[in-house]
């Protein structure tokens, strides 16, 4: 068993690691360019939401109340007439990196966390390279990319999207390993 404290470096290299790759994923490379589709008519839709001023936060149209509401005849009508939607609003203007650069480091410092800690326990000082790569990538990939299927399961979220969205989080998965197999502390 190794402690926690132990690995405060490669969780911290590793946080910084992924945090570099996923700027250069984002910024430099274009296969996310495709994620997000125009709406057509887009200036038409968004003068007609205007007057809502909807707040931010996550909707769906329709939106059932119950799980009876779906047997709902009403509700079955707006369903089958259409558009269905599921939506995240933000708020106007323009969109601040600042918060979401900051929250998407502590969560990589938390992934990094969690893959400390069951490689940590199923493994002790000085354990080989292989062995470390492959607790911490196992766990790291669980940490960064599986959840994100859910996306496409529920909300209907494009596969591709989320497909890439999975490689990425693969790509993470193996930075860490490889951070942690390098800064395992020996025996």
């Amino acid at each position: 068993m190794v402690p926690m404290m132990s690995l405060l470096i490669p969780i911290l290299v590793a946080a910084v690691a992924v945090f570099l790759v996923s700027w250069v994923i984002h910024t430099m490379l274009n296969y996310h360019k495709s994620d997000f589709v125009e709406v057509p008519s887009e200036d038409a839709v968004m003068d007609a939401l205007r007057p809502f001023n909807i707040p931010p936060g996550d909707y769906a149209l329709p939106r059932a109340g119950s799980m009876a509401d779906f047997k709902d005849p009403e509700f079955q009508e707006k369903m089958n007439k259409g558009p269905v939607v599921f939506m995240t609003v933000l708020p106007n203007g323009e969109f601040k990196m600042g918060a979401s650069l900051v929250q998407w480091f502590i969560y990589c410092i938390v992934v990094g966390l969690f893959a400390a800690y069951i490689a940590g326990r199923a493994l002790g000082p000085g354990a080989d390279y292989l062995s470390v790569f492959r607790f911490a990538g196992a766990t790291a990939f669980i940490g960064y990319a599986l959840a994100l299927l859910q996306n496409s399961i529920w909300t209907k979220k494009a596969w591709s999207s989320t497909l890439k969205s999975v490689f990425d989080g693969l790509v993470y998965a193996l930075l860490t390993a490889g951070v942690f197999g390098w800064l395992w502390p020996a025996s």
